[in-house]
């Protein structure tokens, strides 16, 4: 009866995860493309000086729409792990343009919801919020392991013929 409990209280755990990270990537996205304006975060991503026209807006243009994918299908719960997978990936790209602003002495705003013109940043702080994303994102990858089924189901995928 206790294992039952503990992988009762996983799983609210783990939904508890699932709805902070997912909702707030997807806000977060949502709030790049329809409040602030893509055009907007265009200028936030060229202040980090890591990418030059056209490909700040390329950049600008993809990523709030990759953000709110993710975002949701975390919230759903359906392709968690490739999610989690894409998460992990646009959290490090953030951390590496963090790291680039800080090390040139950028004074920039984050432009995490799109807004270029915002308070500058507190590069202390916003690494330790990357240590908190990081955590949820590992945790899940770990609670999603220990869950029955292993995330996907539990099949083993066979190639056509195979037995």
């Amino acid at each position: 009866m206790p294992i039952r409990k503990s992988n009762e209280a996983l799983y609210w755990i783990e939904l508890a995860l699932r709805l902070a990270l997912g909702g707030f990537f997807a806000w977060s996205g949502w709030m790049k493309v329809f409040s602030t304006g893509l055009d907007n975060f265009t200028r936030a991503v060229g202040n980090y000086k890591l990418v030059n026209p056209p490909l700040d807006a390329v950049v600008a243009y993809t990523v709030p729409w990759v953000e709110m994918i993710v975002g949701i299908c975390l919230v759903l719960g359906i392709w968690k792990r490739g999610a989690l997978l894409v998460l992990a990936g646009l959290v490090g790209a953030f951390a590496f343009g963090v790291r680039h602003a800080w090390v040139n002495n950028l004074n920039i705003s984050c432009g995490c919801t799109g807004n270029p013109d915002g308070t500058p940043m507190d590069y202390t702080m916003k690494f330790w919020e990357f240590g908190g994303y990081w955590a949820a994102i590992l945790l899940l990858f770990w609670l999603g392991r220990k869950q029955k089924g292993h995330v996907f189901g539990g099949t083993k995928m066979q190639l056509p013929g195979g037995s």
